[in-house]
């Protein structure tokens, strides 16, 4: 989706860190944040700063709700920026996934939502209406990188869902499995929220369409089948509807591909597992 930069970055980050009393080891520098690893307290924290006015910018309300409860604990924040518990060893759920033990990955998935129990949505948290608009602003841009029938339907489907939805709550939002950590402490946690307020079934969509450089894995109809079996089973969702938020949300992140700039193929992976369920809708 569309950002802005935020100018002066450094000083803020510098800022915050004095702010925070975090002694400051190393940084690290993502397309969307930056990272600095250090202690406070004799803490080992994380001081992430969001670099753009976008959808990450609540992480630190979002993970006020869910309390530590299957998310990494966060310490304190502000608007688009939050100082948390430092992972360790930190590695992702995806090594497990891209090492042949998917099934295990999903579970693990399944077990991390089912403990995700968040408090009240914080305010200005997007709803699952409010990003559908991405469908409409795609239509009348006039780009024409993605099949316009394939958009009309992923709308199409995404309104209806929308307009059904039971069970409504705040929701991790980019639940996958690179947003998977693993801490020797405290197991396999959850990170990087962007918060979204809709029903249980759409969280699944992310890890759908993860990881994201494997489309030959996630793509194919046994897998999909799979893994809403798994999340079916433990979090007793109606994998129906997960499966039609998942082709949506497929469509719809190739658009926000398209909305950043990033140029988007025939064989892109979000367009490749929209095109596998496409057929299983029925």
């Amino acid at each position: 989706m569309k950002s802005v930069i935020l100018p002066h970055l450094p000083d803020r980050v510098a800022e915050l860190i004095r702010e925070w009393g975090v002694v400051a080891e190393h940084t690290r520098e993502t397309p969307d944040s930056i990272l600095v690893f250090g202690t406070r307290e004799d803490q080992a924290v994380v001081v992430k700063v969001i670099k753009r006015l976008g959808d990450e910018w609540q992480c630190g309300p979002v993970l006020e709700a869910f309390n530590g409860t299957g998310v990494v604990r966060m310490h304190s924040f502000v608007d688009g920026a939050v100082v948390m518990e430092r992972l360790r060893p930190g590695h992702s759920l995806a090594d497990l996934a891209l090492q042949g033990r998917d099934e295990q990955a999903t579970e693990i998935l399944a077990q991390l939502i089912r403990q995700m129990v968040p408090h009240q949505a914080p305010r200005n948290i997007p709803t699952v209406q409010h990003l559908a608009g991405g469908f409409r602003r795609y239509l009348v841009s006039g780009d024409e990188q993605i099949p316009k029938a394939l958009v009309e339907h992923a709308q199409q489907r995404y309104l209806e869902l929308d307009a059904s939805q039971t069970r409504i709550r705040l929701l991790h939002g980019d639940l996958h499995h690179y947003n998977v950590l693993f801490d020797t402490a405290r197991g396999w946690l959850a990170i990087d929220p962007k918060g979204v307020v809709g029903e249980l079934e759409y969280e699944i969509g992310a890890a759908l369409r993860n990881p994201c450089e494997r489309p030959d894995l996630f793509a194919v109809a046994q897998t999909i089948d799979k893994r809403l079996r798994v999340f079916e089973t433990v979090l007793g969702l109606d994998s129906s509807r997960a499966l039609a938020w998942g082709f949506s949300q497929a469509v719809l992140a190739a658009i926000w591909c398209v909305e950043d700039g990033c140029p988007v193929e025939a064989g892109e992976p979000f367009l490749a597992l929209a095109r596998a369920i496409q057929p299983m809708l029925a």
